[in-house]
């Protein structure tokens, strides 16, 4: 390792020249008290910056070991390093003059909710932050005294005022874990008490716009039914009061613009910690949730959807079903069984974004279809036997098919944003009226699902020579839900649940990860999905990313999510 002195040293003897001549800076430089690291030096002042990594010794950072105690700990503490060095780092960013990217310090920029990241990590020894700075030039002359000034006075500044404890204003990181300790006690307690999800009173559901995921100024805030009421007392926030969703099936209705999507979508979100202030820090749900939609077009794959789908005029197999071009109902069919499959006990359904056929028929279109035409089973007569045989819970919002009243346990009315429990009064209204019987033959699938595995390399022409060269697949990032591995593109967007596009890239390393590994292979789903979490779970996101260096932009993705990436590749 060398010292700040010959970084200083470097730049000066390299200032004027070409620009790769940045790339003799890769290495690491003891400042002090940090040592920095030069993984990467981009080829360009016009291409991505170059990667850098900040490097905390833990008994210089100095935080109190009751704040790194677990993993839930060591996340949040992660999270609000990460925030305050983005804070820091936006004073400077482009502060240092020249071409293309020139000066720019960038860094993960987090959303609402708390996730495990590659940017800033802390280890038993250290604490680690990682982020991309702009090599300043003018055309593409290298300007060194500009990034002197970055390596030199801003970045000892940023470092300084958030990676170590003495820095950091009072109570700040302690509120950070204080806040994950509480949702991590709420979480055991709706194992315990047998709870599909958690809403506290004064909870801020709706969202600032489309666009904006923050609380809305001035929304109704959120209070729980009497007959739904439960209290906690948590480790650090004391008594907490809100409303416990029971396992079993619960239906969310009312009128439209009432707010049961937006309930449900803060449900659908409470699978992820959420930051203090956000208005949903304590809106808990099952961590497995997962949200179901149609998909029409969707790639399916050896996926058992009989459950669903039999006896297709065309005779083919629904129990190793396979599309390119699924249509709404059957996308729909393979999601719920790909759900359970990827070991999810609560799903979380709106009727708005589901597939009518397979929702439910009415009496009259029963009456006019005999049964041995119709070769779907819709939810409505599976829903029963998918909680009472499978132990699947459903939140389902509905908002025209009463036929739902019948088969639920909770009824829930969202009336203007506030909820009232309407169980008793739909179960008087069904007084008299038939219901629908489950349907028969109700069966799970084995968990013997396969799929091939693609290539692990890419084979381009070689421009210095003549025949071709094999290399690793390549992966970019197309947007929040969606990238290129390889150059097949594969699109997320109906993956509800991915909340960044960290998430999406952090899934392409591992699809690609997964093919290196079992190039070729016809290999059973779960196992493979067991592997790969045993490896994030020992090695962190690192181990999916062999022997090159770790990127900052990963954030740990569900084990829902890498199935359904899996089943649609």
């Amino acid at each position: 390792m060398r010292t700040a002195a010959q970084l200083r040293g470097d730049l000066r003897d390299i200032d004027r020249r070409s620009y790769p001549a940045y790339k003799s800076l890769a290495g690491s430089f003891g400042f002090g008290g940090y040592i920095l690291h030069i993984e990467h030096v981009q080829g360009d002042p016009f291409a991505a910056p170059s990667r850098l990594r900040v490097e905390v010794s833990r008994r210089a950072a100095a935080f109190p070991d009751r704040l790194c105690q677990s993993p839930v700990d060591r996340r949040a503490l992660a999270d609000c390093l990460l925030r305050r060095f983005d804070r820091q780092a936006g004073r400077f960013s482009f502060q240092a003059k020249g071409s293309g990217k020139s000066g720019v310090i960038a860094v993960s920029r987090c959303g609402q909710e708390v996730l495990e990241r590659t940017a800033c990590e802390i280890t038993d020894q250290a604490v680690h932050l990682r982020f991309e700075v702009g090599f300043p030039a003018n055309g593409r002359t290298i300007n060194a005294p500009e990034l002197e000034k970055i390596l030199f006075e801003y970045l000892p500044v940023c470092v300084e005022q958030s990676l170590f404890y003495a820095k950091l204003p009072k109570g700040e990181a302690e509120e950070a874990v204080f806040l994950a300790e509480d949702q991590a006690y709420i979480r055991q307690e709706l194992e315990r008490r047998r709870l599909a999800a958690f809403v506290a009173d004064g909870a801020v559901l709706p969202r600032e716009s489309g666009v904006s995921d923050r609380p809305m100024a001035g929304a109704v805030p959120f209070a729980a039914p009497e007959t739904m009421a439960v209290e906690l007392d948590l480790p650090h926030r004391g008594r907490l009061r809100g409303m416990g969703v029971p396992e079993g099936i619960t239906l969310i209705a009312g009128g439209g613009y009432h707010g049961k999507s937006t309930l449900l979508k803060a449900l659908e979100r409470g699978v992820y910690d959420h930051v203090a202030g956000d208005g949903r820090e304590y809106v808990i749900t099952r961590s497995s949730a997962l949200k179901i939609r149609a998909e029409d077009g969707r790639k399916i794959t050896n996926t058992d959807v009989s459950l669903f789908i039999n006896h297709l005029p065309n005779g083919r197999d629904t129990v190793r079903f396979s599309t390119l071009d699924a249509s709404g109902s059957t996308s729909q069919a393979a999601n719920i069984i790909e759900g359970i499959e990827s070991g999810s006990r609560v799903l979380l359904i709106d009727e708005d974004t589901s597939a009518a056929n397979l929702m439910a028929r009415d009496g009259l279109m029963r009456l006019a279809i005999a049964p041995d035409k119709e070769p779907i089973t819709p939810f409505l007569e599976r829903v029963t036997d998918l909680y009472k045989k499978a132990g699947v819970s459903v939140i389902l919002v509905v908002g025209s098919c009463g036929d739902y009243f019948h088969v639920a346990d909770k009824v829930l009315q969202m009336d203007a944003y506030r909820a009232l429990d309407i169980t008793d009064r739909t179960r008087a209204l069904l007084e008299g009226r038939p219901g629908v019987d489950p349907a028969p033959d109700f069966r799970l699938p084995a968990d013997r699902r396969t799929l091939p595995i693609a290539g692990a390399v890419q084979t381009r022409r070689n421009y210095r020579g003549s025949g071709t060269v094999q290399e690793r697949l390549k992966v970019r990032r197309l947007g929040k839900t969606a990238f290129s591995l390889g150059g097949e593109d594969l699109d997320l967007r109906y993956v509800e649940q991915l909340v960044d596009g960290e998430q999406t890239q952090a899934l392409a390393c591992i699809l690609r990860y997964v093919r290196e590994r079992w190039t070729g292979q016809q290999v059973n789903v779960r196992e493979v999905v067991d592997q790969v979490e045993r490896i994030l779970e020992t090695e962190g996101l690192a181990g999916i990313c062999g022997d090159r260096t770790v990127p900052s932009g990963l954030a740990m993705p569900r084990r829902q999510e890498i199935f359904a990436c899996l089943n649609r590749c």
